[in-house]
């Protein structure tokens, strides 16, 4: 595990535009200095305050808003609970919103079953790029798990599958491809949560080049921007980033505390908006996938995903100021 000395070295590097050179705004600079930049994937300009940023998945060009939504913890109610009907108006929210990017698993208790009552009371599931993933150890346990996979989410397809946490890769790796083959999903990827997940997931990147990589990156927790998101560039891998407000630890470590002078520059009224921003401001980020299962805090999230980004200086304080 990296130590605060390291954090905040690169941080100082970052504000002198050499650590973390790649996190130009609205840019897809290669990952070597030297190296000529890949295409471009640059955020859609909004055509107002409202309006939800998009980036392109590098493997079709297709595009999705920089904010999406997760599962885990606030959408593991029961279906005849208060918790259940306040989804109701959260998941609107979302969806007025103009976002799309929903990410769930199998493995989050009742979560898929929720939001697939959801997505089907709402008449939504057209409107979501859903994303699921597999996570068991054998090519049976699979196969019985995709299959409840479809029935609780109540859709025979999805938009993503993901391998959770290099699960089983070996196994779970072509049963995505298959699945991607058969049509059940438009694109598969690897996911991690942890920084010592990363080198793991590099390899796999380098082994299997996913259509997508999910990984952990927040002000407290930037190492991703080492590593896995400036290989995602040059490999033309889209990116979802878990873990924003580090399970809500950040939000403790806010309480009371001002935000910086420069926040309103940037559009930013809350610190959830800000945690947002800076993980979208990296150009290799695609989508961030915060969880949240009130309709207001669904809002304020959303707020993120609009207006300027992040300079590389205003990230570097962040890093800087959360090591």
């Amino acid at each position: 595990m990296p130590s605060r000395r390291r954090f905040l070295s690169a941080a100082s590097l970052a504000a002198t535009g050499l650590a973390l050179a790649p996190l130009a705004a609205c840019s897809r600079d290669a990952a070597a200095p030297a190296a000529a930049p890949p295409a471009a994937s640059p955020a859609s300009p909004p055509a107002d305050a409202g309006t939800l940023i998009t980036r392109a998945i590098p493997s079709t060009g297709e595009t999705v808003p920089v904010i999406g939504a997760g599962t885990s913890g606030s959408y593991e109610v029961a279906l005849d609970s208060p918790d259940f009907a306040r989804l109701r108006d959260t998941i609107r929210v979302f969806f007025d919103g103009g976002a799309t990017v929903f990410d769930t698993s199998p493995n989050y208790s009742n979560a898929d079953e929720v939001l697939g009552a959801l997505l089907a009371e709402g008449g939504w599931r057209d409107r979501c790029f859903l994303a699921t993933k597999i996570a068991a150890d054998d090519r049976a346990a699979m196969e019985t798990q995709w299959a409840e996979t479809q029935r609780r989410l109540r859709t025979d397809r999805v938009e993503l599958l993901q391998v959770h946490n290099l699960r089983a890769l070996d196994i779970a790796w072509p049963y995505a491809q298959q699945l991607k083959q058969a049509g059940a999903t438009r694109y598969i990827g690897l996911t991690h949560y942890l920084e010592s997940g990363h080198a793991a997931l590099v390899e796999a990147m380098r082994a299997h080049r996913p259509d997508f990589v999910q990984v952990n990156y927040s002000v407290n927790a930037p190492q991703a921007a080492q590593t896995v998101l400036p290989l995602a560039q040059e490999l033309g891998i889209a990116v979802l980033i878990n873990r924003a407000f580090d399970d809500g630890k950040l939000f403790a470590r806010v309480k009371d505390m001002a935000l910086p002078a420069w926040a309103a520059e940037v559009g930013v009224t809350s610190w959830s908006q800000l945690f947002l921003k800076f993980a979208i401001s990296h150009p290799a980020v695609t989508a961030v996938i915060p969880a949240t299962g009130r309709p207001d805090r669904q809002a304020d999230q959303l707020r993120a995903g609009s207006g300027p980004l992040l300079s590389e200086a205003q990230q570097a304080e962040l890093v800087a100021q959360f090591a």
